[in-house]
Parts: structure tokens; sequence; C-alpha cells
């Protein structure tokens, strides 16, 4: 479905957790790089316990499914995934932008290897402040902080 107009965001609740993390995991064994360090189980949990109670989550919503979502924490962006399948048709643009257009500094971090997501920050405004060498995340991956100021 490429009618961005048929995706519909909405918060999310507690009984999205179980669509939530399957993006998720979905979303991260499409880098071929990217180490598996939790089991699906542990994925919901995560998603279930940490993040719907203590993040704003906001999902995208085409017809019954989700098929992608964002997580902000105060002026951080600490998730943001799409079903692998939906990618590309501006629904990451959307949560993203839906969710900071009113925070006047928004922060993430991104993979050094995910450069699909760095262009796609840097198109939002994102600028590169600093570099990490994976010793603060847990998949051990060297990575970026991305700030965008209003």
């Amino acid at each position: 479905m490429t009618d961005d107009a048929k995706v519909a965001l909405r918060p999310a609740i507690a009984s999205d957790a179980t669509a939530i993390a399957r993006i998720m995991r979905a979303a991260l064994n499409s880098f071929a790089w990217m180490p598996v360090v939790h089991t699906p189980a542990e994925d919901l949990a995560f998603i279930r316990d940490i993040v719907l109670p203590n993040q704003q989550v906001t999902v995208a919503e085409a017809g019954a499914d989700i098929v992608g979502f964002i997580a902000v924490n105060g002026d951080w962006v600490e998730q943001l995934y799409l079903d692998p399948a939906w990618t590309g048709q501006g629904i990451g643009s959307r949560l993203l932008m839906d969710a900071t257009a009113t925070l006047p500094i928004v922060k993430l971090h991104c993979f050094q290897s995910n450069a699909g997501a760095q262009r796609f920050y840097e198109r939002h405004g994102f600028r590169a402040e600093a570099f990490g060498d994976g010793t603060t995340n847990e998949e051990g991956l060297p990575d970026i902080l991305y700030v965008r100021r209003h």
C-alpha cells in the first residue's frame, strides 16, 4: 500500500505491545550487521514493561495492522522502527515529525552501520554531534549521537 493517507497515527496502548515488539524485531533482523542480543520474549517484556509505561509511543496503523512506531522520552527519540515491508513510504517521516514537532531539541542515537537511517535523520535536520565506539550500547556497535535544534 503506497497511499500515505491510509496509514493513521495514534497513541499506543498496552494491548499493542506484541505487535510493536514484532515490528522492532523484524526491523532489527533486516540488518545483516545487527547482532541478536534479545529473545522475542525479552523484546516483548522490554516494550510492555519499559517502553510503553515510560515513553510517549505513537504507532502507525494500516487498517488493523501496526506497521511502525516511535517512542520518545523527553527530548530523546528512543525507538523508531517500521515493518521492513513498509519503509520508503513516508511513514517514518510522519512518525518523527508528529512526535517531535513541538520539541526545541531532539536527540537520538543511530548505529554507524545504518547508512539508511543516517540519510533519513540528516534529511530531517539532524546533525551528527558525537561518535561512539560501541562501549555504551549493548550491541557493542559504534554509534552516532544526532541532534536537531529548532
